[in-house]
């Protein structure tokens, strides 16, 4: 059996695209090349790797089996190659998905003071909702997730990461402002906008909040906070988001924070596969964000550090 690195390329890339067409394109391969590599591998293994339906090419079981191992071998073979490119101990790209309050709100920030610490600055970085993150985590498209919402994907390792604060928001001259002693018994009956279905601040107030509200609707259905912080700005109805994530909407007087007390913090997770390859830089990176705070780790710049070892 010689298996070519060509084939575990083609492999990983139609697993990952669903279909030739996509794959071809991603590697700027033909559609031939593509398929002729592809047969060519499942000739050598004597089994076939996808199931074919229509145009669609979906992994089976023996499909699966080979993925963390084709991934593992690949991003090896990438870390031999720049071996002898570059200085330094940490090579390589680093895949980050993060959900939408993370994303936007504190991932950027880790990322500076990870590109400060260590001078390594080949990332790429995907927002999403916690479902479409831990989607592309289990197809090996992601290296590592930042996410606010509960992870229960037993293909992944998910870790608790930082805290936050929610709030609920509602339009500055909302009538609720004006109760003396507010409750959540004043909210039953609310109007809500909400993010959709696999958010981790949907699912928040799903278990949180809404077991406390008799009766509520649901207004609006938005898959980004800042479409949210409009339509309630619009006096749409009320929300349920992060503090981090209302802090500028609420300081512009666009909206307001109703005086009520949510004494469950939402929880923010660190998730890979837990077949996937722990790279010198994956590790790295894993270690870097489970000590570092917002606004709070100390950031030694590249220029001043003697060694990058123990991030190794």
């Amino acid at each position: 059996m010689n298996i070519a690195l060509k084939q575990l390329r083609v492999f990983v890339a139609v697993a990952q695209e669903k279909t030739v067409t996509a794959a071809a394109k991603r590697l700027f391969l033909t559609k031939p090349a593509v398929s002729m590599a592809l047969a060519e591998l499942e000739k050598q293994l004597g089994q076939p790797l996808f199931d074919r339906h229509h145009n669609r090419l979906t992994l089976n079981s023996e499909g699966r089996r080979l993925l963390p191992l084709a991934d593992e071998l690949l991003h090896r073979t990438q870390s031999i190659e720049q071996l002898f490119q570059r200085s330094g101990p940490l090579t390589g790209h680093l895949a980050i998905g993060s959900s939408d309050t993370v994303g936007n709100q504190l991932t950027p920030f880790l990322l500076r003071d990870f590109r400060t610490r260590t001078a390594h600055t080949d990332q790429s970085l995907l927002i999403g909702n916690t479902a479409a993150i831990v989607e592309k985590l289990c197809d090996f498209e992601l290296d590592i997730g930042l996410v606010e919402g509960r992870i229960s994907e037993k293909r992944l390792i998910s870790q608790p990461w930082l805290q936050d604060e929610m709030v609920i928001i509602c339009h500055p001259k909302h009538p609720l402002l004006n109760q003396p002693v507010l409750t959540f018994s004043d909210l039953s009956g609310t109007d809500w906008v909400l993010r959709e279905s696999g958010s981790g601040t949907r699912d928040y107030f799903l278990n949180h909040l809404a077991p406390e509200l008799k009766t509520w609707q649901l207004a609006f259905e938005l898959n980004t906070t800042e479409s949210i912080l409009n339509s309630v700005a619009a006096g749409l109805g009320i929300t349920c988001l992060s503090r981090r994530a209302t802090t500028h909407a609420v300081r512009d007087c666009r909206v307001a924070e109703l005086p009520l007390h949510l004494s469950k913090p939402r929880q923010y997770w660190l998730a890979y596969h837990k077949d996937k390859y722990s790279s010198p830089l994956l590790a790295a990176f894993i270690d870097f964000c489970l000590r570092w705070r917002p606004g709070s780790d100390p950031v030694v710049p590249a220029t001043e550090r003697n060694d990058l070892t123990d991030l190794t």
